[in-house]
């Protein structure tokens, strides 16, 4: 199961970073492509979410949960039972294939090494 999980993520992270290139029009090898956007995520995580989640994604965080639910509470926020709660990303920039990265991100975070 984790590695179907790790697959898709992987997948999903491979897909954002082409189509980033696709949209900007850059050619640039797809490899290095990928290697910056995990970079990136990282930088992103470790700056806006670390902080509440953990540095390994252990808090407010369920890897069972679906990924379009995780993406969607990354874009638009949630209040839990009490505060800090989870602000919403996509008011301040960040989209869709932003926050699928960052999810796929915390889901290595989580995977048994």
């Amino acid at each position: 199961m984790m590695d179907r999980i790790l697959k898709f993520s992987a997948m999903a992270l491979f897909t954002a970073a082409c189509a980033a290139l696709v949209a900007t029009g850059e050619r640039t090898q797809t490899a290095g492509a990928v290697k910056s956007e995990v970079a990136d995520v990282a930088v992103v995580y470790k700056a806006k979410c670390a902080m509440c989640h953990s540095p390994k994604a252990e808090k407010f965080y369920d890897p069972a949960k679906p990924e379009a639910d995780h993406v969607q509470v990354v874009l638009k926020g949630k209040k839990g039972e009490k505060p800090p709660y989870m602000p919403g990303f996509e008011e301040k920039g960040m989209t869709v294939e932003e926050a699928t990265g960052l999810v796929a991100y915390m889901q290595s975070l989580r995977v048994p090494k």
